[in-house]
């Protein structure tokens, strides 16, 4: 069938949507009610199929550009921007609950940023300030690229914290390999931040490295704290 309106209405995704609610929709139902229109041999919702098979995942796919998503078959500008407006959204609502909820154990900062950061193609840092409940007051991107004293460096990491009169922080970065096990460059990086936070007074709640779920992988990431390394 070449249009969804081809399709008996009881199948089409907008419909099951308002009768069943989105949680009955399949990954490919939902990305096809953004999509909205297909193209000539396609409806909206082979086309949503399509890009999913192409990508492997809905978290693959998720990690495209939206420039990158314009160029793909049956998309365009108006789609692609539709389509990562839908992305970031829904990473925005799962963080929103954090300012009443305390970042206080690495499930928590997985929970918050963990999407988030495994939607990138490439390393990101991040700090996440915290108040003196140890939830969210804002969090910002150090830097993109590979996590080294020079590039991320503890008296700059901590100057952050300061300026923005934050009494706690968590330190975040994602590994886009999915493997989240800490390079040696991290371990020293994180002890020489667990140094200057010690002498500024500041809580260093922990570092966490963000990585993907993965057959026999008990976590999808590093705690620093959790493996004692934040003593």
């Amino acid at each position: 069938m070449s249009r969804i309106h081809d399709m008996p209405e009881d199948d089409r995704p907008r419909e099951r949507l308002l009768r069943l609610g989105a949680g009955a929709l399949s990954d490919a139902e939902l990305l096809a009610i953004f999509i909205n229109t297909g193209v000539k041999g396609e409806n909206a919702l082979q086309v949503a199929q399509r890009l999913l098979r192409e990508q492997g995942s809905l978290r693959n796919l998720s990690r495209i550009e939206a420039g990158e998503l314009a160029h793909m078959r049956a998309l365009g500008p108006a789609k692609a921007a539709h389509l990562a407006a839908a992305f970031e959204l829904g990473r925005r609502a799962e963080q929103a609950a954090f300012k009443e909820t305390p970042l206080e154990n690495a499930e928590q900062v997985y929970r918050f940023i963990g999407a988030e950061l495994q939607s990138l193609s490439h390393e990101s840092v991040r700090i996440i300030l915290l108040n003196q409940r140890l939830c969210l007051m804002r969090q910002d991107e150090l830097f993109r690229g590979t996590v080294n004293e020079t590039s991320a460096h503890p008296r700059e990491i901590v100057k952050k914290v300061l300026a923005h009169h934050a009494p706690a922080f968590v330190l975040v970065h994602n590994h886009p390999s999915g493997n989240p096990e800490p390079s040696d460059a991290d371990r020293r990086l994180t002890r020489r931040v667990k140094d200057a936070a010690d002498l500024m007074g500041l809580t260093f709640v922990d570092h966490v490295i963000i990585g993907c779920p993965a057959e026999g992988r008990v976590r999808p990431y590093f705690s620093f704290r959790d493996h004692g390394l934040l003593r």
